[in-house]
């Protein structure tokens, strides 16, 4: 967290915080982030889970946005993610109170998908990942990916509309939809030929300019 500082890297003249650039890597992961929380998660333990899509957790785990607590504010870019993700009014509840509360009550406002015993934690969290991988177009989950993100700060539906649009005319005469049709017709499992790397759509919605370097 404190090597940005140790470098002198600053944002508009201010000291960088580490935990940012932690939350905007992950941010800007074309493939689909799966959090397993088996523990306490407090401080940037929990807010660099945020720009993860789906956070399981064990019925042990706790988490606490407890920075008021400590007289400092939320990092890790969490005042974008944390309202976006459970709403405005229980994010300010956790923020404001800064209590550590049990996966239950995370449970309750949504900041995870699930919880299980502490023995099922990381097999749920493979089993989602080996469903994602094993069933569908890699290309096209990292581009519904930056759809849903990207989404969120969308004007309005007609701007997520016309971002739809464009994806989906570009990715419709694709191989990827070209296989997936074929596999569904003949009964098989798809074999989907694009790659991340090299095959990503020219029309993904792209993040704001970059200029912190992550």
């Amino acid at each position: 967290t404190f090597a940005h500082r140790e470098k002198g890297e600053t944002v508009d003249g201010a000291p960088r915080d580490g935990g940012g650039t932690v939350a905007l890597r992950i941010a800007r992961s074309l493939k689909p982030v799966i959090g397993a929380i088996n523990g306490p998660a407090v401080g940037v333990g929990v807010t660099m889970t945020l720009p993860m899509d789906v956070r399981l957790a064990s019925e042990t785990a706790r988490f606490g946005f407890v920075f008021a607590r400590r007289g400092i504010v939320t990092e890790a870019a969490s005042s974008w993610f944390l309202p976006r993700i459970v709403g405005i009014a229980q994010a300010m509840e956790w923020a404001a109170t800064g209590r550590v509360f049990p996966a239950s009550e995370a449970l309750e406002g949504r900041l995870v998908s699930r919880v299980l015993p502490p023995d099922e934690l990381l097999p749920a969290a493979y089993a989602l990942g080996r469903e994602i991988a094993g069933n569908t177009s890699a290309v096209s989950v990292a581009a519904v990916r930056r759809l849903m993100w990207s989404g969120l700060s969308a004007a309005s539906p007609w701007e997520a509309h016309a971002a739809d649009s464009r994806l989906m005319a570009e990715l419709g005469g694709a191989p990827d939809a070209a296989e997936g049709v074929t596999a569904f017709l003949e009964k098989r499992p798809a074999e989907f030929p694009m790659k991340v790397s090299q095959d990503m759509p020219s029309g993904l919605p792209q993040w704001p300019d970059n200029p912190y370097g992550v």
